[in-house]
């Protein structure tokens, strides 16, 4: 399947289900490498309209730090690590932990 096809599907399915968060976090992930304007467009999107769907934060922050967002990437993983917790969901507060250190050992 080629990637253009897997974008068609993955935004029909986004309009389909606009409240289901994973449509919109597959969006993303898919333009992540290749056009991570739109991967940015869709984090963002990710983070005021589905606040509780975790596996948004540890890309969105990350993809904010490469752009230069390091505020936003800063609060983005912090936002993650303490939802992380809320859910008890060790092994994404772990990563998000992991990922955070690094960040600030790169960036501050």
């Amino acid at each position: 399947m080629s990637k253009l096809s897997r974008v068609a599907i993955l935004q029909s399915f986004a309009e389909q289900e606009p409240e289901n968060p994973f449509n919109w976090y597959a969006l993303a992930m898919e333009y992540i490498a290749s056009e991570p304007n739109k991967a940015l467009t869709y984090f963002d999107k990710l983070l005021i309209e589905h606040k509780s769907y975790l596996p948004t934060y540890y890309h969105a922050a990350a993809l904010f730090a490469e752009f230069g967002q390091q505020e936003k990437a800063k609060i983005t993983y912090e936002e993650g690590i303490a939802l992380a917790k809320n859910l008890s969901e060790m092994n994404a507060l772990r990563e998000l932990q992991n990922a955070y250190q690094n960040f600030l050992f790169e960036y501050e």
